[in-house]
């Protein structure tokens, strides 16, 4: 503070020195008089702001030091709420800019400089923007209300943690900016409400109502639009925007009016009102199109199990035809469904593993990446949100024992198999519908990696979800759930070696919770094939692919 006050001083007495020779005239001493005034006044106001910089920063700091007790008892607890996350996002990108601006001309220089150090490894807009959108994507797919999120009150939550006016209107920008003006309306509606509530907020109602009013404009409500403008010209009647939009909206609203006018007097005129389409035959339904089956499966919704086929699933215990490792203690096996056939192990690997597992690959994070159908190349994809991690038996011993479980119950070799890959979801982290195996219009799909097609897929499931993060099958109206300790089995391919397009998959959003998973890529399999499985193979591949583990097939 006394650098500024220097600085300050300095540039006031470089102003003063331009006038010599004050003392031989009282009416330039009267000046100096008022100048000094002025010299005070500006001193208070500077004391008087570096005083509110200083109070900020506490207020901050004291709010800070409270959520950081809280998160790091439980940090992935903490961040499987959606909403910590994004704020944790946003918290690291924006405010903590923020602060660094507002304290920079301060003497602290050693937070500064370690500020200024930090912000290198921080959360970039890239990130704020995505854990945002994230937010959008859970809305959408889980049928949540606005306030829902905004209050936090999400199913299965530990830590709430309710939105204020600021972060609020931050999604509706975001939003803004993608030109989605939907959620701009929704977010900046809830960010209206909190502001009529009496939240105190740096954001102004005049603000919120421009970009609310032009995004119901795009959305072709003219009315409402013309309403919420002319609440903010009630707050502010010099807006120019906003008178220019007035003026606007009412042509639009008598032009639109004299439109439908003309089409009324139109249809009376050719004689056609009252006249109606041909009704749809009866019983017949539209087809569900793919994105809202998958969301409705997500949700618990349309789940196509009818009781009959349900009767036919069962429980057992399972050693895979003997297999010396399982006779004495063999594996517990339950149907989840039977088109196509998904089996998954119960307690099939141990808490304290999992722990181990995590732990040894959370430094090696990275974007998890897909296949290219188009370059044959792995590459990172909007529709798959997670991180993964490659892990061998160099890393620790246990990936060789859990690999060899997996040979024990399926007969697969392992001796040629590629890495193990761990992966961890994102906020809102998913895998939008795929096909584990290649299609016929992709021969060259596993061309780098020297492979056949996939057989078979197993996955892993490495933690409970609260809410959320189902694996879904849209075409046949399937729906498993993560549980830990378990994993899933399915065959991808047919007998013919042609794809069984009913196993087509998806990884749903992760509302509440954090979901961690493994995989291997492996390339033979010898041994018994199982009772269900359609056909029998003398010698295949095998790939593992985000919680799974893939089977890939050089049929012969």
């Amino acid at each position: 503070m006394r650098l500024q006050l220097c600085i300050f001083l300095s540039f006031l007495l470089k102003s003063l020195s331009a006038h010599n020779d004050f003392y031989t005239s009282i009416g330039h001493m009267t000046d100096l008089l008022f100048t000094e005034k002025d010299m005070v006044t500006s001193l208070k106001e500077y004391i008087r702001v570096e005083e509110s910089k200083l109070e900020q920063v506490k207020r901050w700091a004291d709010q800070l030091e409270s959520l950081s007790i809280t998160a790091i008892q439980d940090p992935e607890g903490f961040l499987g709420h959606p909403v910590n996350a994004f704020k944790l996002m946003k918290r690291l990108n924006t405010e903590w800019g923020m602060l660094e601006t507002l304290v920079l001309s301060d003497t602290t220089e050693a937070f500064i400089s370690n500020l200024t150090m930090q912000r290198k490894h921080f959360p970039t807009e890239d990130d704020q923007t995505g854990a945002a959108k994230a937010l959008l994507r859970l809305q959408d797919t889980y049928h949540l209300e606005t306030n829902t999120i905004a209050t936090g009150n999400l199913p299965g939550v530990t830590y709430k943690s309710p939105m204020t006016v600021e972060d609020c209107y931050e999604l509706g920008k975001i939003a803004y900016s993608d030109s989605d003006y939907y959620h701009t309306e929704l977010w900046m509606s809830q960010s209206l409400q909190q502001l009529d509530q009496g939240e105190e907020s740096t954001i102004d109602k005049v603000t919120v109502l421009d970009y609310l009013s032009y995004a119901i404009y795009q959305q072709g409500e003219l009315e409402r639009a013309l309403e919420i403008t002319k609440r903010l010209l009630s707050l502010d009647s010099e807006h120019q925007r906003a008178r220019g939009n007035l003026k606007y909206f009412e042509f639009q609203m008598l032009q639109q009016r004299s439109d439908e006018e003309e089409a009324a007097q139109k249809q009376r005129n050719e004689g056609t009102v009252g006249n109606k389409t041909e009704e749809k035959k009866k019983g017949f339904k539209e087809p569900i199109p793919e994105r809202k089956m998958y969301e409705k499966l997500c949700r618990g919704e349309g789940i196509q199990m009818t009781p009959r086929r349900q009767s036919r699933l069962f429980c057992r215990y399972y050693d895979n035809h003997r297999n010396p490792m399982y006779l004495l203690s063999p594996v517990k096996q339950e149907d989840e469904w039977d088109r196509p056939y998904i089996v998954r192990y119960h307690d099939i690997i141990s808490h304290s593993e999992i722990e181990k597992v995590k732990s040894l690959a959370k430094p090696r994070l990275r974007r998890a990446t897909v296949h290219d159908p188009l370059t044959g190349k792995l590459t990172t994809a909007l529709y798959r949100v997670s991180k993964s991690a490659w892990l061998t038996g160099y890393d620790d011993p246990l990936i060789d024992k859990i690999n060899q479980r997996i040979e024990d119950l399926t007969g697969l070799e392992m001796d040629t198999a590629e890495e193990m890959q761990v992966a961890n979801y994102g906020v809102g982290g998913q895998y939008e519908p795929h096909f584990d195996f290649g299609r016929k219009d992709e021969p060259d799909a596993f061309k780098e990696l020297g492979t056949g097609n996939r057989v078979a897929t197993w996955l892993f499931y490495m933690t409970d979800v609260a809410a959320g993060g189902a694996t879904v099958f849209p075409d046949v109206g399937a729906a498993v759930w993560p549980k830990k300790g378990t994993a899933v089995f399915w065959y991808n391919l047919f007998a013919s070696g042609e794809g069984d397009y009913s196993t087509r998959h998806a990884a749903c959003p992760v509302l509440v919770g954090n979901k961690w998973g493994k995989s291997r890529d492996i390339y033979y399999y010898r041994g018994y094939v199982p009772e269900k499985y359609p056909f029998t193979l003398t010698e295949t591949t095998c790939y593992c692919i985000y919680f799974e583990v893939s089977l890939i097939s050089n049929l012969k």
